[in-house]
């Protein structure tokens, strides 16, 4: 007869190596890359053209930072300050941005689809070409973003007043 506890070491194990496996085939996050930056100055930092996935910037001040064209899947960047930074062609896939600020960044043509956007601030945001599919925003937030949206993502082929689901 087989213990309990052998049988949930044996789940916990093959869990473990299951999420390991998808991680790697899909590239959701690399653990043996992923930094932290937690809670760290880094105003007018160049980040662009990187592969920055799985990274946590959370509480992170990088007002004007240059993080364009960077593959940012599944970072974390939550009450990060994002202020006139510039997020131009960034993948931010499964990203959590909960509380971040995005004021007057600029988010041209990124991708932030099934991001988590709970709090988040995009006021004054250039949003031409970004790709909200499967982002779940505050109605006011989206109603405000509507407003301003233009443009078809380059890589999506998807229209932002499309993804936002403007009328």
């Amino acid at each position: 007869m087989v213990s309990r506890y052998r049988l949930c070491r044996t789940f916990v194990a093959t869990l473990v190596a299951t999420l390991v496996v998808l991680t790697l085939c899909f590239g959701w996050v690399s653990p043996a890359q992923a930094t932290s930056y937690d809670r760290q100055s880094l105003r007018n930092t160049d980040w662009s053209n990187q592969d920055l996935r799985g990274n946590n910037y959370t509480s992170a001040d990088m007002a004007d930072a240059d993080m364009s064209h960077s593959d940012l899947r599944g970072v974390r960047l939550f009450d990060t300050t994002l202020a006139r930074a510039n997020m131009a062609g960034a993948n931010m896939s499964g990203a959590t941005l909960d509380s971040a600020r995005f004021y007057q960044a600029n988010l041209t043509n990124a991708i932030l689809e099934g991001a988590y956007v709970f709090g988040t601030d995009f006021r004054e945001a250039t949003i031409d070409g970004a790709d909200f599919t499967d982002v779940l925003l505050d109605p006011k937030v989206n109603k405000m973003l509507c407003e301003v949206a233009t443009g078809t993502n380059p890589v999506t082929g998807r229209s932002t007043r499309d993804t936002l689901y403007c009328f």
